[in-house]
């Protein structure tokens, strides 16, 4: 259901009353704070005046506030709610407004953090989780992809119970895999799966648990290595691209600089997000990444295109923020920089504006290794521009170097040369 009518508890008593009212002007200085437009934040009061008159019906300390009774409100309440005068039953609106409060009671110490599960296998997920960070800097999307594989198993074997890996069997990990495997339509899903628990297996056998059966009962299904050729733009197709940019708009000049960075840098799209202000040295004419996949420091050139994008965007574009993101978000909350979603995003638009028929903002990536190769740039500065830590991950790439390819390439059977 959509807003109806303005509701009468924002002016009046709900806001001013009840175990909310001390912290009302906190709610509105946090909104402030994060730049929202004055009609969301009537809203958001609209809706928190609701969920005050609520809590004041069921009697609730504000102690007691947490997540539990703010889906009891949104799930049993809301799409039920015979609450006196005209009010806003918009959900999402109603699930927003509240998230915030949330966070400003907690700011406040006045309700305690969200608890966190204490069951057996949470114990286990989080001590792996901080293995993976630590000691094998595993990105944070792979580890929660991870995590999600071996907290499966985890339950399936012993529910809510305390963990013994010594109960799990090889036919307790081959019957796991049967039904993860339902789960992928490609070898290469399935043997995500069999990385994960081989992933886990060994970091248990490094506690002192004889796990080796375990490591051997599932293998990776079969799936050539190398078999396909990376997709890349075609030299037309980047063309089509670089003359798409520049258009005037809303935020357009921070969509230049994103695939910019991605076609000229080969970024990936969470590197693009952590871009700082102070990575990029303009004398020198490089750029740092820090933090990426592989938790090291990289320092490249900054191209000239590229450059005068960033700039473009940092003098005529970029809002005025205290957040030392190099992109920043345009819409509440500012000061917040950009998220790799948002990246991800980004180029899909600038591919529908240029009239190209992809999606996947990876692309960008492998047309530029495709680009160094045709220029004559060898496997090994290939795979130093695009940060891989082994030679062989740049291996897919020798069959688009068709200068290489020419000097190997055997005569047609039967063909005069």
């Amino acid at each position: 259901m959509g807003i109806v009518y303005r509701s009468r508890f924002a002016d009046a008593n709900w806001l001013t009353n009840g175990p909310i009212a001390p912290h009302i002007d906190s709610f509105k200085q946090h909104l402030a704070d994060g730049r929202y437009a004055s009609s969301t934040v009537a809203t958001y009061l609209s809706n928190i005046a609701h969920f005050a008159q609520w809590v004041r019906g069921k009697r609730l300390r504000l102690s007691r506030i947490d997540e539990g009774s703010i889906a009891e409100f949104l799930d049993r309440h809301l799409p039920h709610c015979r609450c006196v005068g005209p009010i806003r039953h918009d959900r999402c609106d109603h699930r927003a407004a509240l998230g915030h409060l949330l966070f400003v009671l907690r700011a406040r110490g006045v309700i305690a953090p969200p608890a966190m599960s204490t069951t057996p296998v949470d114990e286990e997920l989080r001590c792996y989780d901080a293995h993976m960070d630590r000691v094998r800097g595993l990105a944070p999307k792979s580890r929660t992809l991870v995590l999600r594989i071996v907290g499966r198993l985890l339950r399936q074997c012993f529910g809510g119970g305390v963990i013994d890996i010594a109960a799990i069997t090889p036919a307790h990990v081959r019957h796991f895999f049967a039904q993860q495997a339902k789960l992928y339509r490609k070898p290469a899903g399935a043997s995500s799966v069999v990385a994960a628990l081989h992933g886990y297996f060994r970091y248990r056998a490094s506690l002192g648990d004889l796990v080796h059966g375990l490591i051997g009962a599932v293998s990776c299904p079969a799936n050539w290595r190398l078999s396909t050729l990376p997709k890349a733009l075609t030299a037309e197709e980047v063309e089509q691209l670089v003359n798409s940019l520049g258009r005037t708009g809303r935020s357009m000049r921070r969509a230049d600089a994103i695939v910019r960075c991605a076609l000229d840098l080969g970024l990936r799209s969470g590197e693009v997000a952590r871009l700082n202000l102070d990575d990029i040295d303009w004398r020198a004419g490089t750029i740092t990444l820090r933090h990426t996949k592989g938790l090291r420091e990289d320092v490249l050139p900054l191209p000239v295109t590229t450059g005068e994008a960033i700039a473009a965007y940092l003098k005529n574009e970029r809002p005025e923020t205290s957040n030392r993101a190099v992109f920043v978000r345009h819409i509440a909350p500012r000061d917040e920089p950009v998220g790799a979603d948002l990246v991800i995003k980004t180029i899909r638009q600038a591919y529908a504006r240029a009239g190209l028929p992809y999606t996947r903002s990876h692309l960008l990536r492998h047309t530029m290794a495709s680009r160094l190769l045709a220029g004559g740039s060898s496997l090994k500065e290939v795979a130093d521009v695009l940060r891989h830590r082994a030679l062989s991950t740049t291996q897919i790439y020798a069959k688009l170097d068709s200068r290489k390819l020419v000097e190997v390439s055997l005569p047609w059977p039967g063909s005069a040369s």
